[in-house]
């Protein structure tokens, strides 16, 4: 008797979440953003971080194509803390063990994370050795204040958290 009040009571807040999720996709329908991070302040990136989800959560992943572009401070998002010494230009690393597992739950729901070529010559980043899950062929951008226009060009609304 239990486990079948259990089950039909998964079932019905189950069955409310999917009547919310469509009822929110109806209201906001497909979206294209981008959050700009040039920032190096944790927990204001923490609280963008928490915007993104928020954002997801509200509008559904199948009906989000969310960049996130950081250049600048910004890129202490992705700074590895051990990588400081190597990186006098940065006054924080950020991706630590929360933040990383953060960034992995927005890749999971297909966020995609940006980084500024110019900010990576220009601090001398190794981008293997210093950050967190970046991959230079796929994730590097040759300018990020480019890209934000170049986004906004094809459609992404523009968000600075």
């Amino acid at each position: 008797m239990y486990s079948r009040t259990n089950f039909i009571f998964t079932l019905l807040v189950s069955l409310i979440f999917l009547t919310l999720s469509t009822a929110y996709a109806e209201r906001y329908g497909k979206q294209k953003v981008v959050y700009h991070i040039n920032y190096d302040n944790p927990k204001k990136q923490t609280g963008a971080l928490r915007n993104i989800q928020n954002h997801i959560n509200a509008v559904g992943k199948e009906n989000l194509d969310i960049k996130v572009v950081l250049h600048g401070n910004g890129l202490a998002l992705l700074v590895l803390p051990e990588a400081l010494k190597r990186l006098p230009k940065f006054k924080h690393g950020n991706a630590d063990g929360k933040m990383a597992s953060n960034i992995d739950k927005l890749k999971e729901q297909g966020v995609k994370f940006q980084v500024c070529k110019n900010t990576v010559k220009g601090r001398k980043v190794d981008v293997y050795g210093d950050l967190y899950d970046v991959d230079e062929k796929a994730d590097i951008v040759p300018s990020g204040v480019a890209e934000l226009a170049h986004l906004q060009q094809l459609g992404y609304v523009y968000i600075k958290p």
